[in-house]
């Protein structure tokens, strides 16, 4: 069933938020929160995650409805290069190095950033390249 394409940008605005906030702060804590927020998207689905169902409870009711729907496995897989990259800053700020907590933070940032300004979702161009490999692969 596709979802609403507007669900993922939302939460790609608000992990924009988070990351920037973990870079500013240094605070491994709020990045732990957001690597949970990437778990639970991964295993889930975006529906399922904390800002899924902060967008499906409080945004969408006051939103027209839905123009623009999407396949739920491309930004599942983001979720999941999201949990990948949030796991590795969250190594680098709790046990070390310092700079692989930013850098990893950072790439992350930069990732969501572009979902939420330009709507261009990496993690999914990723799914949807791995995709097209394999199918040629076959």
């Amino acid at each position: 069933m596709d979802i609403d394409a507007r669900g993922p940008r939302f939460g790609a605005v608000v992990t924009t938020v988070v990351l920037a906030a973990v870079l500013i702060a240094g605070s491994a804590w709020l990045l732990a929160w957001q690597t949970l927020a990437f778990l639970l998207g991964a295993a889930g689905g975006v529906r399922r995650s904390p800002y899924g169902v902060l967008f499906t409870r409080l945004v969408r009711p006051r939103l027209g409805p839905p123009t623009a729907f999407e396949a739920p496995e491309p930004p599942r897989f983001a979720q999941a290069v999201g949990l990948l990259f949030a796991g590795l800053g969250l190594v680098g700020l709790t046990v070390g190095p310092g700079w692989l907590g930013l850098a990893a933070t950072g790439a992350a940032l930069a990732a969501a950033f572009l979902n939420a300004a330009f709507g261009y979702c990496l993690g999914c161009e990723l799914y949807l390249l791995a995709r097209r490999a394999t199918v040629r692969a076959e």
